[in-house]
């Protein structure tokens, strides 16, 4: 749609492309979950959450599409999910990042995460940890970004709000000179 400049006749096409990506995601995670138990199970619980809020924020985003807070909401969930998905892999099928009290079963590909009692709840413990800090992490790099770029730039005085490229009534910039809009 930015190739051929048409994001004013189809203005909400692509965020509605993007919530079916997500919803479907949200689908498929619900239903290839519901046989994980233990460690697995938490891990993947935890992981639909994250592609929740990707799915309302991307249904926010379509909605209010000069909605700053909603886009940023949808970056920062599809960057979590990208660093959570990463997680759960080491955490999962690498044995040497297993939970101290848990032990692989099976092979490395096809495997659980088992544990005892005591070991299920530190194991869940330390997902949920690991959930915060790398939303901490992801959180605390936004806002340097952010504030470093509201130090940079200042915004202009004919507007505050949020536009996105191509979108009706924004000014498009070609070459050095504004254009009419």
């Amino acid at each position: 749609m930015e190739l051929t400049h048409s994001s004013g006749t189809l203005s909400g096409v692509s965020g509605l492309l993007a919530a079916s990506v997500f919803g479907q995601e949200l689908f498929l995670l619900h239903y290839h979950s519901a046989d994980h138990v233990e460690l697995e199970g938490h891990y993947h619980w935890i992981l639909q959450l994250i592609v929740l809020v990707s799915l309302i924020a991307s249904l926010s985003t379509t909605s209010f599409p000069s909605c700053f807070p909603a886009a940023l909401v949808l970056a920062i969930s599809v960057v979590f999910q990208g660093f959570w998905f990463t997680n759960m892999g080491f955490v999962l099928w690498v044995p040497e990042f297993v939970p101290r009290g848990c032990i692989a079963a099976g092979n490395n590909m096809h495997g659980t995460v088992v544990s005892d009692g005591g070991g299920r709840l530190r194991a869940r413990a330390l997902a949920n940890i690991q959930f915060s800090w790398i939303l901490a992490g992801i959180m605390i790099f936004t806002s340097c970004v952010c504030l470093t770029f509201a130090r940079t730039f200042r915004p202009s005085v004919r507007s505050s709000e949020y536009e996105q490229l191509h979108s009706p009534g924004s000014v498009a910039i070609i070459g050095f000179k504004q254009a009419n809009p």
